[in-house]
């Protein structure tokens, strides 16, 4: 998404502020003090998270039976400096509640700081007196940014990455009958001096397409109980000829034992026998039903490693890229499937990085769907594993972004002359590691077909060698399943499957025709839309972020539409002429901007608070459906495979 140049008047006069949005009364329930702080924007689900958020059991792909959710009201205190990691407070009360998981910067969070830095977390739990394994394993869904994490005053372990899951062996360092103590100390710079480091949207300046960043324990804390070698992670992939390629991961070599189960029948339909760290590799006994967005079949998965079992999940598929009548196309199953979605950026007023609850984060899905989607695109956003898995049961393909380094951001030399801010050697080192996190610890999520690694140059160095050349094979080494978009939007320099287009608010899929700074259709790969649409429409202030300052950048939106009628009107020409592109030319799908408004952008779907719906639904089925039919005609098939119901 380009930010545009021009900034005209603002749309709303600062009086608009005046109305505010009253909170519920919320008494203390023995929470120590605990309340949601009033969010620039509310959902309907903002009162109703209460103090027990997020309760479901957050890693679906490896799910063990003995288990306790840490989530809940925590204690929360700012730190000074990266020395306060030095002296962690123990045995010390923190001075504030807050929720986890939540970002501080959120209403949601009982905090809604800024500039939240450094911090500390602090709760107590117990073990379970009954599991019957060897190890307590601490689990931490995604800490945002550094997280060093103490267990009765003694450091467990330390990890980097705002985006990605960790486990932490503990058992050693807890008390043998009785509560323990968990401190977590963390540091996120954000965007701050001199750090380039993954943040995607995030900014402490925050300005029209750059939001409100956050920091801390955004995702899910749990512990559970393992064996004394247990499996540290799964890859899983299962294709559209009913081969199951399964690697448990651990330790120490123990054997493995997997099955493979129809959720509608329960029977067994598939058995492996092998050992850990090593492919099991096998097909099961029928062909089996395969996964898609119009049939979004799953089987569940057991797995035994040793003494440790757990559940998981698949579904049969296969992504790949091939020519279809002379021209390259993206393929599920050997079919061409238009890929229609929305940029999904995974804002929310209440609780910034974190849905209020799994049912709102599936609400955002379940409209894309009814509206006939078929694809949606994670944009420089990594979500909890419960989104992925929505996704699978839903029939909603991701592309999946890798959060850009620091974007579009500039600083003066000491000679006067401005330079953009771009990774140095350390720094790109770093992206590269997280960048293997997101591939390995997502890549067994049926519904993720292709990777994209720089969006619109952010982050990405382009002088002397392409990164991006380089981290396509490395991509592809890792994930050999799925497609790679090496650069969305530009600066493309020929690499990954994709020519990916992005203009506002005409789309240029595929056709011989572009602007700057996306490249002529290179069509050796899959023409693309990565980006189109954006579409604004001004509403009235109680479904605004009501900050001013974001308030007098939505003039900045590509196009502002004055009226609902107007908005429905521009859009139905929109995908009529991407319709016509796909017709004429080499266009294989496209991207939607957006799914909701974020902050002072008003182009999505739905607003920021999820309660108007722009579309005319009919409308939208209607134009939808005729992407896919379009695509049909040219594959010479006889109906449309990303057809709606």
């Amino acid at each position: 998404m380009r930010l545009s140049l021009i900034v005209l008047c603002p749309l709303l006069a600062s009086s608009a502020l005046a109305g505010t949005v009253t909170a519920p009364y919320k008494r203390d329930n023995g929470t120590g003090g605990y309340e949601v702080k009033t969010p620039p924007l509310d959902t309907p689900w903002t009162y109703k998270v209460g103090t027990n958020p997020w309760p479901e059991y957050p890693r679906p792909l490896m799910e063990r039976s003995e288990w306790k959710n840490l989530n809940g009201v925590w204690r929360y205190e700012n730190a000074s400096s990266l020395d306060a990691v030095n002296s962690p407070p123990v045995g010390s009360e923190l001075a504030q509640p807050v929720l986890v998981p939540s970002c501080l910067e959120s209403g949601l969070s009982g905090v809604q700081g800024t500039y939240m830095i450094y911090s500390w977390f602090k709760t107590s739990f117990d073990v379970p007196s009954n599991w019957t394994g060897d190890r307590v394993l601490l689990n931490f869904g995604a800490v945002d940014y550094e997280a060093t994490v103490f267990v009765n005053g003694q450091q467990a372990g330390f990890h980097r990455g705002g985006y990605f899951a960790f486990t932490m062996d503990v058992t050693d360092h807890l008390t043998k009958n009785g509560t323990n103590e968990l401190l977590v100390f963390v540091h996120d710079p954000t965007d701050s001096g001199d750090y380039v480091i993954p943040i995607g949207k995030q900014t402490l300046e925050q300005s029209h397409i750059f939001y409100t960043p956050c920091s801390g324990i955004w995702q899910t804390v749990w512990i559970e109980s393992a064996p004394s070698n247990y499996a540290t992670a799964l890859d899983l992939d299962a294709n559209m000829e009913g081969k199951v390629n399964i690697t448990v991961h651990s330790e120490q070599t123990a054997d493995v034992e997997v099955q493979v189960i129809d959720k509608k029948s329960n029977e067994v339909i598939g058995t492996h026998k092998g050992v850990s760290n090593q492919p099991c590799v096998f097909t099961v006994d029928d062909a089996p039903e395969l996964w898609s967005p119009d049939s979004p079949t799953l089987y569940d998965v057991k797995v035994t490693m040793g003494e440790d079992e757990f559940s998981s999940y698949t579904g049969f598929k296969t992504y790949s890229k091939g020519e279809v009548n002379g021209i390259p196309r993206p393929l599920i199953n050997g079919e061409f499937v238009f890929k229609f979605g929305t940029l999904d950026q995974g804002f929310w007023p209440d609780g910034l990085y974190t849905a209020p609850t799994v049912e709102a984060m599936r609400y955002d899905l379940e409209v894309l769907k009814k509206l006939g989607f078929n694809m949606l695109r994670k944009h420089i956003k990594v979500e909890p594993a419960l989104f992925y898995k929505a996704c699978d049961e839903l029939g909603l393909m991701i592309i999946q972004d890798m959060p850009s380094l620091r974007p579009l951001q500039q600083r003066t030399l000491s000679n006067c002359t401005i330079e953009p801010i771009l990774p140095n050697a350390a720094q790109q080192t770093e992206f590269e590691r997280q960048l293997d996190l997101l591939i390995t610890q997502h890549r067994s999520y049926p519904s993720i077909s292709t990777w994209v690694i720089y969006n619109e140059g952010w982050g990405q160095v382009t002088s002397g060698s392409y990164p991006e050349i380089r981290l396509t094979d490395r991509v592809r080494s890792l994930d050999p399943n799925r497609l790679i978009d090496a650069t969305s939007g530009w600066y493309d320099h020929g690499a990954g499957d994709f020519a990916d287009n992005h203009h506002y608010a005409n789309p240029q899929c595929g056709t011989p025709f572009y602007s700057i700074q996306s490249p002529p259709y290179d069509g050796r790969r899959i023409g693309f839309q990565g980006e189109f649409g954006g579409l604004g429409n001004n509403v009235s202030i109680e479904h605004l972020w009501k900050v001013q300052a974001a308030i007098d950048t939505i003039n900045q939106t590509y196009e502002i539409d004055q009226s609902l009628t107007a908005y429905n009107y521009r859009a139905h020409l929109l995908l009529g002429e991407l319709r016509q592109q796909v017709e004429m030319f080499s266009c294989s799908g496209g991207v939607w901007t957006q799914t909701t408004d974020v902050e002072g952008e008003v182009n999505g779907l739905l607003t920021y608070d999820r309660r108007v719906l722009r579309c005319d639904e009919g409308q939208w089925r209607g134009d939808i459906q005729a992407l896919y039919d379009a695509a049909a005609g040219r594959s010479n098939s006889s109906m449309a495979e990303g057809r709606m119901f």
